[in-house]
């Protein structure tokens, strides 16, 4: 079985490591049979994807100021000031999220709540960070700006977000940027292919 240029199609929002970890999730079913989202942090695009990989709606988002794929072990408890810039990361991996509320009430995706990373509406509070002219702007280079949470169109968050996780859990995958797909969810072509077959019968 291959879902490629089917249940994907030639979508050019959608790179090869997405769509490889798409398929592999449906073939697997490792959502659960649940819609699920993967977050591209090199194209700095979210992917929403129908319970069959077909995917749903897509947006810009605005990421973690600093490259890498792993969050620093104790910067869930840390207040923001003392986080410094190049520990403002958005973790690569595979996340159980839900829905929950920051320490200001507000409603978020819980992505890493040890490590308090959410996904939320784009914070618009602060001028001079021109959040929301980032996330307009038709380039990627200027998407990296958050303390590690992925903003979201406020928009984006209400109608395609928000409700996946409205009565359940479910899967966020983020992709790496440093590390490869295989290191961080133990995917290879190969693998992936194996996969497809077994789940035909060849």
């Amino acid at each position: 079985m291959s879902l490629r240029g089917t249940a994907i199609g030639a979508n050019s929002v959608v790179s090869p490591q997405a769509q490889q970890l798409a398929e592999w999730i449906a073939v697997t079913g490792d959502h659960a049979g649940a819609p699920f989202i993967i977050v591209d942090k090199k194209r700095a695009r979210v992917l929403v994807f129908e319970p069959d990989a077909r995917l749903r709606a897509h947006s810009a988002v605005l990421l973690g100021l600093a490259p890498g794929d792993v969050s620093v072990p104790d910067i869930g408890t840390r207040p923001m000031a003392q986080i410094l810039p190049a520990e403002r990361t958005t973790p690569a991996g595979r996340f159980v999220a839900e829905l929950g509320r920051n320490t200001q009430g507000e409603d978020v995706v819980w992505v890493d709540y040890d490590a308090a990373v959410s996904m939320h509406r784009v914070r618009t509070g602060n001028p001079v960070e021109k959040r929301a002219a980032r996330l307009a702007s038709p380039t990627i280079d200027d998407n990296r700006i958050s303390y590690g949470c992925i903003n979201v169109p406020v928009a984006f968050y209400e109608n395609f977000i928000q409700p996946i996780f409205a009565r359940r859990k479910a899967m966020v995958y983020v992709l790496p940027e440093i590390k490869s797909v295989d290191e961080v969810f133990g995917i290879s072509p190969a693998s992936s292919t194996k996969s497809a077959a077994n789940s035909s019968g060849q």
